[in-house]
């Protein structure tokens, strides 16, 4: 069943990825990597919801399955995260390669735990 539900998600999650990615993109004329940014604070935001919302519901455990492993671990993307970083980096735009560095790690954790903080507070 887990497993299903994890199929289930990744088949939900990476359409997202893709088409999310795609128009966060297309709207910005940067070299930063918005797309990839967006869908990874989204990702890491719905993850702490989700989360705080098993526990605090004691929900069964192929909701975390679902969204958390497979919505969320197909949406969201560390190695174009890594990628696009060192691709900034070898064409020398090194302040961007810093701050989508920094702003992914800080930004994204920060949307999971204020994900996580509300849920909890109004659960």
């Amino acid at each position: 069943m887990t497993v299903l539900m994890v199929l289930l998600g990744g088949a939900i999650g990476a359409p997202l990825r893709y088409l999310a990615d795609l128009f966060v993109q297309s709207r910005h004329d940067s070299v930063f990597p918005w797309g990839t940014f967006t869908v990874n604070v989204a990702g890491s935001l719905v993850l702490g919801v989700t989360a705080a919302t098993v526990v605090e519901l004691d929900s069964p455990s192929w909701v975390l399955a679902l969204v958390g492993t497979g919505i969320c671990g197909a949406l969201t993307t560390f190695s174009t995260f890594g990628y696009e970083t060192v691709r900034l980096l070898e064409e020398g735009s090194v302040s961007a390669a810093a701050a989508n560095g920094v702003a992914s790690i800080v930004v994204g954790l920060g949307a999971c735990a204020g994900g996580f903080a509300l849920v909890a507070a109004v659960l």
